[in-house]
């Protein structure tokens, strides 16, 4: 059955009509190619361009220095690629994680942060990784984590980045219009995906810093000034724009996700969670909970036919038998297992949150 209470808003987010609607108009008037210079490809070159300077703003950088990706994956790849060395966790996305994998494979030097329990590093740790290792290593951290929420101290780590001589990229994927600009400020290079803003899937943005533009991933034409050969999709393009506004203008009330997600989690521990990262600083409309004696995709399972939509883990690890490589980091593998991520996003109300605890109580005593 299709859920009726979505609570996975961190594997993606419902497009806003108005994202729909600025794409429908887009591939009816402006569908040319943006490289084209006649007529056609300038009106598509319009969009693009638009939509370049609204995430800028979003993210308080330079309309020149965004470029455009399919999405957060590229954008991470793209910022990592030709990396000396790298300082990283096992608390990032795959498409961080697996990069670095490759990188030492290839005998590059990674170092693998020490991941505390409470799932936030500390720019101490960062500094004594970067010990010894060459000029221009990037140090890739997310800003906020995808399975936990958990906030990182991108400022500080920015800042023993610089003073190492090293690159700071920030996977700001699920941070982007949830933090103020400041708290990302330390970042030599930014991702960000548009579907997680309630913008369409297939396109996202690396944002670099102006002198620190990544070398190319793909090889191909000139655009985007030659660091990401292909042609730019003005209709995806539209949709961005329109959700880059909307995040910048319109963002979710943090303060108002929180005092449900409390609510929440409050009822989940008294049926016996106990909560993952909840001592550190972390993102108000997430929550990751163990049940022990569960086992999380299988109560992510049951809540699905009871009509919750909830993950046990990041969607693009979503069909695999391991648990959660975060949690796993975090606290084990025995509290990975039992891992349920829960997260809110501006549409969800008071009764979507009734709905969900009805569900997993009944869940839960199945």
């Amino acid at each position: 059955m299709t859920s009726q209470v979505y609570l996975d808003w961190n594997a993606t987010t419902p497009p806003l009509a108005e994202v729909i609607e600025a794409m429908a108009e887009a591939a009816r008037t402006a569908w040319g190619n943006p490289a084209s210079v006649h007529g056609t490809g300038r009106a598509a070159r319009d969009l693009v361009e638009t939509a370049r300077e609204a995430i800028a703003l979003l993210v308080g950088g330079s309309a020149r220095d965004v470029i455009f990706t399919s999405g957060g994956t590229e954008a991470n790849n793209l910022a990592l690629h030709g990396a000396p060395a790298l300082v990283t966790s096992m608390l990032e996305h795959p498409s961080v994680t697996r990069v670095a994998e490759a990188l030492e494979a290839a005998g590059r030097p990674v170092r693998w942060l020490l991941v505390p329990p409470s799932g936030c590093l500390s720019a101490a740790a960062v500094a004594q990784a970067l010990v010894d290792l060459p000029h221009s290593t990037v140090v890739a951290v997310a800003a906020a984590n995808h399975e936990t929420g958990v906030i990182q101290p991108i400022a500080e780590i920015g800042e023993v980045a610089r003073t190492a001589g090293a690159r700071l990229h920030v996977d700001a994927v699920q941070a982007v219009g949830k933090l103020p600009i400041d708290e990302l400020a330390g970042a030599d290079t930014l991702s960000l995906a548009a579907h997680k803003l309630r913008g369409p899937k297939g396109i996202g943005a690396l944002v670099h810093r102006p002198g620190r533009a990544p070398k190319p991933l793909l090889l191909g034409g000139s655009q985007e000034r030659g660091r990401r050969p292909g042609t730019v999709d003005p209709v995806a393009a539209a949709g961005f724009r329109v959700a880059a506004t909307w995040a910048n203008e319109a963002r979710p009330d943090q303060e108002r996700l929180g005092r449900m997600r409390d609510q929440l989690e409050a009822a989940l521990v008294g049926m016996g969670a106990v909560p993952n990262g909840s001592e550190a600083r972390r993102l108000g409309h997430v929550t990751n909970l163990s049940f022990a004696g569960k086992a999380g995709d299988e109560l992510v399972a049951a809540l699905d036919l009871l009509g919750v939509a909830v993950s046990s883990g990041s969607a693009c690890s979503a069909g695999t038998t391991e648990p959660s490589k975060i949690i796993s980091a975090m606290l084990g593998v025995e509290r990975a297992r039992a891992a349920v991520r829960v997260s809110l996003g501006d549409a969800t109300t008071d009764q979507d949150i009734a709905l969900a605890l009805d569900a997993f109580r009944r869940a839960l005593r199945a």
